[in-house]
């Protein structure tokens, strides 16, 4: 910081001069005239909005390609054009900004739904500092501004270039850029570090969970005569009275995770239970996806710990007595890959469990008192990765904040009189 104030002392005694960006850039609109086929096996490279939105800096080496003809006249993207993403479904994420960085090796458009602000004369800003200013906290505040809506924010590209903006000297940028980069590069570490550490900890506890599991010696048993496998629906959703209101959890497919189902979001009313034939699921109960396209990846299990009712695309095991609804999650969980191979039909339009091949499928079941057991000992080991799940990109968050309190406190200037 000292540094920084040096340069400035010298460089602008009197204080930092402030522009509009309506005084000092324009706008420039992205790709036109463009159908969907258009980004079908393309031939050029663009910046697609998520592109934008997520990378301060542009990555150039996205896959995105649109087709553009020789005689077309697009606007192609240069170094130091600063992208801002139009619209969003909140007021907090429009106006998100990410920076051409270098000059493009090759043609590089833009996405319609985002616009670039370049400047009359690209040598006033470095490309780096631009990254970093134009998502700091006081110019995205001014950015907010610029936009309304209902349903949908849109930034007014007339209010947009009334945003005021800092031009401090070229040393003095480059002497922000070099700090906060030092600060983003720490926290990229960080995040590889800690992401590491988490799949190395997941590794274990899957390594430790079938270790155990290996080791009971129990005669094994079909999962169609652990319980009762009960499906569900989706009452319609074209009568209100089904949902409005309602206090009964419904589990859909999405929220079925094999970590927990500890957070249902859906809620059904009383009359779905009494006019059609949902049914409520008591707890607690082990749900497996059997109908989604994420089998083609993973198998879906969820421990339900709380009555509820459930759609159409998982079956949920109410256990009989003398089988521990933990104990069978844990064993499910244990042997998930394997039952997807075995029994996972992805031929058609929509990925599926073919039923009889999974009700047949075999676990050892040991006594309700081991049962209860091995689901303890799996539970507390399960609980320490889950902590470090928590713990750890709290630490990312906190690294994140820092950085900002930092990025804010340096793009702050007194302006010049």
């Amino acid at each position: 910081m000292s540094r920084i104030d040096d340069l400035i002392s010298v460089l602008a005694p009197i204080g930092v001069p402030f522009v509009t960006l309506g005084e000092t850039a324009s706008t420039v609109p992205g790709l036109r005239g463009k159908t969907k086929a258009d980004f079908s096996g393309g031939n050029a490279r663009y910046v697609s909005y998520k592109n934008a939105f997520a990378n301060p800096a542009v990555d150039q080496r996205a896959s995105d390609l649109v087709n553009v003809r020789v005689a077309e006249r697009q606007n192609r993207l240069n170094e130091g054009d600063v992208i801002f993403t139009v619209s969003s479904e909140t007021a907090d994420e429009v106006g998100m900004s990410s920076v051409v960085m270098t000059e493009p090796a090759e043609p590089l458009y833009l996405n319609s739904f985002c616009f670039v602000v370049r400047f009359d004369d690209p040598r006033i800003f470095l490309p780096g500092f631009s990254k970093h200013l134009f998502r700091s906290g006081s110019v995205r505040t001014q950015i907010r501004r610029t936009a309304s809506g209902v349903t949908r924010i849109n930034i007014s590209k007339q209010r947009f270039l009334t945003v005021r903006i800092p031009v401090p000297p070229l040393e003095v940028q480059r002497e922000i850029v070099r700090i906060l980069d030092h600060f983003t590069e720490l926290e990229a570490e960080l995040e590889a570090e800690l992401e590491a550490e988490l799949e190395a900890r997941a590794l274990q506890y899957r390594h430790y969970r079938q270790h155990i599991l290996q080791r009971v010696t129990a005669e094994p048993v079909t999962l169609g005569s652990l319980g009762k496998w009960q499906g569900g629906i989706t009452p319609s959703k074209t009568n209100p009275d089904y949902w409005n209101g309602g206090g009964i959890p419904w589990l859909a497919s999405m929220d079925v995770s094999d970590e927990s189902t500890d957070e249902i979001r859906g809620r059904v009313t009383a009359l779905a239970l009494t006019e059609t034939s949902l049914k409520i699921v008591p707890a607690p109960s082990v749900a497996v996806v059997m109908r989604s396209n994420i089998l083609r990846r993973r198998l879906p299990i969820g421990l339900i710990k709380v009555d509820t009712t459930v759609n159409q695309d998982m079956r949920v095991l109410i256990p009989h007595a003398g089988v521990d609804a933990e104990y069978v999650y844990q064993a499910l969980r244990a042997d998930s890959e394997q039952i997807r191979r075995s029994c996972v039909r992805t031929d058609g339009s929509m990925a599926a469990v073919t039923s009889g091949d999974f009700f047949a499928w075999e676990i050892p079941l040991p006594s309700l008192q081991e049962q209860r057991r091995i689901a303890s000992d799996l539970r507390t080991f399960d609980a320490l990765v889950n902590d470090l799940n928590v713990g750890l990109p709290a630490e990312l968050a906190a690294r994140r904040r820092q950085y900002e309190y930092y990025r804010d406190k340096l793009l702050t200037f007194q302006e010049a009189a």
